[in-house]
């Protein structure tokens, strides 16, 4: 029994001045209650009951002692409600992070919308593409591409997203346009420097997939960087549809080698911590993400949704 059931027990015996009569509210016994009580007093160190064959009588420092007791009592109730309604209204700070170019396309601009949905909630969202220690920078939850590998986390999948090649037309005009994968040796392909980074883009050749090591003289450490190069005809970029589906269409860069796409297709999750209660606000805003970005043609492109949809290959 912890130190709250003993204090409801002292709180009914002292309502109820009898051991009997309180053990009857609990389903002890008039004994049991009788050493519960007796346990107090030696812990306290103090008489809270003039005892006498008929009745129970609250000494002074009982009277004081049920009057702390009333009132922790109350407090720790009031305590449990607001955390309830806690659950059942999302309120509260939720720190997101996000990689900068799904943050600024698709994550930023959707706050508003989450905001008039959840006033009570307050955003804050963190952008980086390198991968944050959710622990240590207390992340309720990271919006990233690709498989979750910590088992100590849940990952709920918001779209899908294929990556491709990219050159601007002035590259082009100047390098030539790559015809199979092997021309890459002669061009320079701009690469990420992050850690862990693994600068060979893989290609279907001849049925098979086949990785091809990009090599080139620039690379950066996030993807809004290398957008930006390529636009600059520094160099061919692999990038995710979503960061350069407009640029495509609008004809400031060019999709390359999409005969040789591999269905370079990966998942974009939302990724939280596996407690066995997930807060209000942290479910919230997840199921909020998968209504709001399933559409996944800004993501895969209006071809490989279809083909995405039907299982056809790309």
């Amino acid at each position: 029994m912890d130190k709250t059931d003993k204090l409801e027990v002292f709180v009914i015996v002292a309502r109820t001045r009898s051991f009997s009569a309180a053990a009857r509210q609990i389903n002890l016994t008039p004994s049991a209650v009788s050493k519960m009580i007796n346990r107090l007093e030696e812990t306290l160190g103090i008489a809270l009951f003039d005892r006498s064959t008929k009745t129970l009588t609250l000494t002074f420092e009982g009277e004081t002692y049920l009057d702390c007791c009333v009132r922790i009592l109350s407090d720790l109730e009031e305590t449990e409600r607001q955390i309830k309604d806690l659950k059942s209204v999302p309120s509260g700070r939720l720190r997101i992070t996000s990689s900068v170019p799904i943050g600024v396309r698709h994550i930023q601009p959707l706050v508003p919308k989450f905001n008039s949905c959840f006033p009570d909630v307050d955003i804050d969202l963190s952008l980086a593409d390198d991968v944050v220690d959710m622990v240590d920078q207390r992340i309720d939850i990271a919006i990233r591409v690709g498989k979750l590998q910590d088992s100590s986390l849940i990952a709920r999948k918001l779209c899908n997203s294929r990556r491709v090649l990219v050159a601007s037309p002035d590259y082009i005009a100047r390098k030539g346009m790559p015809r199979t994968p092997h021309d890459l040796v002669s061009h320079d392909c701009l690469q990420f420097n992050m850690n862990g980074a693994l600068n060979e883009w893989p290609f279907l050749i001849n049925g098979a997939v086949q990785s091809i090591a990009s090599g080139g003289k620039y690379s950066a450490n996030n993807g809004e960087t290398i957008r930006h190069l390529a636009l600059s005809a520094v160099g061919i970029a692999r990038l995710a549809w979503f960061q350069v589906g407009n640029d495509i269409v609008e004809g400031r860069l060019v999709a390359l080698l999409e005969e040789f796409h591999p269905n370079d297709i990966q998942g974009i999750y939302a990724i939280f911590f596996s407690h066995r209660f997930v807060s209000s606000r942290v479910r919230s805003y997840v199921d909020f993400l998968i209504e709001n970005l399933g559409d996944e043609r800004p993501f895969l492109g209006a071809k490989y949704q279809r083909q995405a949809l039907s299982g056809a290959p790309a």
